[in-house]
């Protein structure tokens, strides 16, 4: 496994890395010893899978309060997706900010992002599939979010929009998410 941080604190890309032959490959995809290695929250305790069936379908944005935040380590399994993450850790010198990853199951990248970021996703083929690994319990009556079309974040998503749920269209701005968050 590679970990490369990216321009966000805590923030990292994870290279799997093939041992191949003639029956195809092997990879190793989790190792609590080299996220601890690395400074990553190795408390992963719940996994969840996220199947969706139509090209353009966003998903998002999603976080959880205080004080169940989740720390997420996240693979697409099938398909393509463009992952999102909004720093909302208001001392951080990316507060506010987004970036992206593409996520391809043909490449065995992964994303893992720590405790106090939104996460979404725009999926960039049919039938694309993630595998996350969560480090807090889900708890409905904490979880939120902010509008994947939030004005102010002005997330660039790469393709048509197709499928949203009434659930995440109904999410709050940056600014009512922030002041649920206390910031």
């Amino acid at each position: 496994m590679i970990f490369k941080e990216l321009k966000f604190e805590g923030v990292f890309k994870v290279e799997l890395e093939k041992i191949e032959d003639n029956r195809g490959f092997f990879s190793r995809s989790w190792d609590k010893k080299e996220f601890q290695e690395n400074g990553l929250n190795s408390n992963l305790i719940q996994c969840n899978i996220s199947f969706n069936k139509t090209k353009g379908t966003i998903r998002g944005l999603h976080f959880q309060k205080k004080p169940h935040e989740e720390a997420k380590y996240v693979r697409c399994t099938k398909g393509r997706v463009y992952e999102v993450f909004v720093d909302l850790r208001k001392n951080s010198k990316t507060f506010l900010k987004w970036g992206e990853i593409e996520l391809d199951s043909e490449k065995l990248t992964c994303l893992y992002i720590p405790e106090g970021f939104a996460l979404g996703f725009q999926t960039l083929e049919d039938d694309s599939e993630l595998f996350y690994q969560m480090s807090q319990w889900y708890k409905p009556e904490l979880s939120t979010g902010i509008v994947w079309n939030d004005k102010e974040l002005g997330i660039q998503w790469p393709i048509k929009t197709s499928i949203i749920s009434e659930k995440d269209l109904s999410l709050p701005n940056l600014d009512q998410a922030l002041k649920e968050l206390g910031n």
